[in-house]
């Protein structure tokens, strides 16, 4: 083979890998779109609170047990007071009522926060709604758990209580219903086991990272690693609006007497290394 043909040869071969290379560009960029319109779909399909969302499926759990908090965590209440909460948006001390190591809401109180603020953290709480509580929707047992006073996992009755599937129990609220419905029913303690990781602004304000939550409830996945749309909002779609990478975690005051027991929180952030 003369060097012309050869260099010809090499040419060519340049060029189909080049080809190639543009072509694998392009369907991987395609593969991404189709998958990120796919996530989107899980929430556009529907309109915020739209009661024609399919209802997740009902799971029952395995048997309810308490979980000790681990060596490395924060306790932020184990039953014998509120000294690590005050009313929401205050120094006051939390309106809530303590008794035999369970917290309670005091309608019109208003919600608590932790004196504390936190970034990425795991969070462990127990929730009832007690049995002789009227449920009706998004009425009489209802409250909120909040990550930086403004990103909620939905607290509700929803063992027989039907409503709309992205205000249920373990929803994202108005964003995402949970992937199925593992709710105790009244008299009983629900789990949330949480994984939260907050959002990342730049200086601008703009939008860094989402914010993601995982969440086991009653011992079941319902939330997996699910990117927020933004802040909470009730009947419109969630923006993000730029604050510190720390907040306080919240619970609401829906004026319904929930209780609650055993909550505390590891935040994370490098991994501590035993030597």
């Amino acid at each position: 083979m003369t060097n012309t043909s050869k260099r010809s040869v090499r040419t060519t071969s340049i060029q189909y890998n080049i080809q190639i290379v543009i072509s694998l560009t392009f369907l991987a960029a395609a593969v991404a779109s189709v998958g990120f319109m796919q996530s989107d779909d899980r929430v556009f399909k529907y309109a915020v609170h739209d009661m024609t969302r399919p209802q997740p499926a009902i799971v029952t759990p395995g048997p309810a047990c308490i979980s000790s908090a681990p060596s490395d965590a924060i306790v932020l209440f184990g039953g014998k007071d509120l000294s690590a909460w005050s009313k929401a948006g205050s120094d006051a001390p939390a309106g809530w009522s303590v008794k035999d190591g369970v917290a309670t809401i005091t309608a019109g109180s208003g919600n608590i926060a932790t004196r504390q603020s936190f970034g990425d953290c795991q969070v462990h709480i127990e929730w009832m709604v007690p049995v002789e509580l009227k449920c009706d929707s998004q009425h009489g047992c209802n409250s909120g758990l909040f990550f930086h006073s403004r990103y909620e996992i939905q607290i509700l009755n929803s063992s027989g209580n039907v409503t709309y599937a992205d205000g249920m129990a373990g929803s994202l609220y108005g964003q995402y219903p949970p992937m199925v419905n593992p709710c105790r029913p009244q008299g009983e303690w629900n789990t949330y086991d949480v994984v939260f990781r907050g959002p990342r602004f730049d200086a601008s304000a703009g939008i860094v990272r989402t914010a993601t939550v995982t969440l086991i409830f009653n011992g079941v996945l319902v939330q997996d690693d699910v990117e927020l749309l933004g802040a909470t909002a009730h009947g419109a779609r969630a923006t993000y609006s730029s604050h510190p990478d720390t907040g306080p975690i919240m619970l609401q005051d829906h004026g319904d007497p929930l209780k609650f027991r055993n909550i505390w929180i590891r935040p994370l952030g490098n991994p501590q290394v035993s030597e």
